[in-house]
């Protein structure tokens, strides 16, 4: 049997304009092995230049419709595009229904769209562990523009506004308190809120209600640089497809030209280094399961330790 290819190769390879390197190179980077480390180094160093988009909003909204419309706008005007998209893993088999590549199936023969579906995997927040070391991936690969499809998992979905350039907030007329869900918890994570199947009778109230939420937070800013604006979409008829990649495009450049951008970027890389010692000290965790971690949890449950110095113990790595 060949031993597999180095992720280095891989990477070379990529660059190259392989689709299947780049593809194995995702999937290491979602295995997390030891290997590819320096691939992925090299990857970050070089990535950069790409516009991440992150789309998300309550289950129901129409995201992933949306997402495929938003893509063949993107390669009309000639840019590469990238879809991540996040599907909730099953707390039993671990295993995900990647239902967003069916729906977006008549863009697979494009060669200017990457399309990827990732399982969350116990990961909360609405993102994948390796969401964005996929992205690096795609970046250095040369694609203009990033899309990540979170979860829609509702008002904790909030990470994606910490790991992209702009974030994308989807709702949509009919499902109830949507507004208000929005107001007590994604709301103020928005760059663009979007208003899909705008083409039902009662879109108006939503697209209204969302306005003056979005006025009434304007006015209590200091001078914002971006108003965040509201666009009405259907992707049944086409309407608003254009006004939001339009829309979208405006408000990276605002970002490029502001010092908000970059303190955004600080941001991102801010929330980048403590996501991944979250899950470096999860893996160590998970690894030491049948020995350190097992015995702190004996005395744990024998009330011989509280949780807060087993933690600690785990965090020195001292032994008891």
């Amino acid at each position: 049997m060949p031993a597999p290819v180095a992720s280095m190769e891989l990477l070379a390879r990529m660059r190259r304009g392989d689709a299947v390197a780049l593809a194995r190179l995702i999937s290491r980077a979602e295995s997390g092995v030891d290997e590819a480390r320096p691939a992925l180094a090299q990857a970050y160093k070089t990535a950069g230049r790409a516009h991440v988009v992150g789309i998300t909003g309550v289950p129901g909204s129409g995201k992933s419709t949306l997402v495929n419309k938003l893509v063949q706008q993107v390669r009309r005007d000639g840019r590469r595009v990238a879809v991540i998209a996040i599907d909730p893993s099953s707390p039993f088999s671990g295993g995900a229904i990647l239902g967003d590549r069916i729906r977006m199936s008549e863009l697979v023969l494009d060669p200017g769209v990457f399309i990827r579906s990732m399982a969350t995997r116990g990961s909360t927040g609405g993102l994948a562990r390796a969401t964005l070391a996929a992205a690096d991936i795609l970046d250095a690969a040369g694609f203009d523009m990033i899309m990540i499809e979170t979860v829609g998992v509702g008002q904790d979905e909030v990470e994606i506004a910490r790991a992209s350039h702009t974030t994308v907030v989807v709702s949509a007329p009919g499902l109830g308190d949507d507004v208000q869900a929005l107001k007590a918890g994604i709301l103020e994570i928005a760059d663009v809120h979007v208003v899909s199947k705008c083409d039902r009778p009662d879109a108006n109230r939503t697209i209204t209600d969302l306005r003056s939420m979005l006025s009434l937070a304007a006015s209590l800013a200091e001078k914002p640089s971006w108003q965040v604006p509201v666009v009405p979409t259907s992707s049944e008829n086409g309407q608003g497809i254009g006004e939001l990649v339009s829309t979208i495009d405006d408000h990276r450049s605002v970002q490029q030209l502001h010092p908000l951008g970059e303190e955004r970027l600080r941001h991102i890389a801010e929330y980048r280094a403590l996501k991944t010692a979250e899950d470096l000290l999860r893996s160590r965790f998970a690894a030491s399961r049948g020995t350190r971690l097992a015995h702190l949890v004996e005395k744990i449950s024998r009330r011989e330790l509280d949780p807060l110095a087993a933690a600690e113990t785990l965090l020195n790595n001292a032994t008891i």
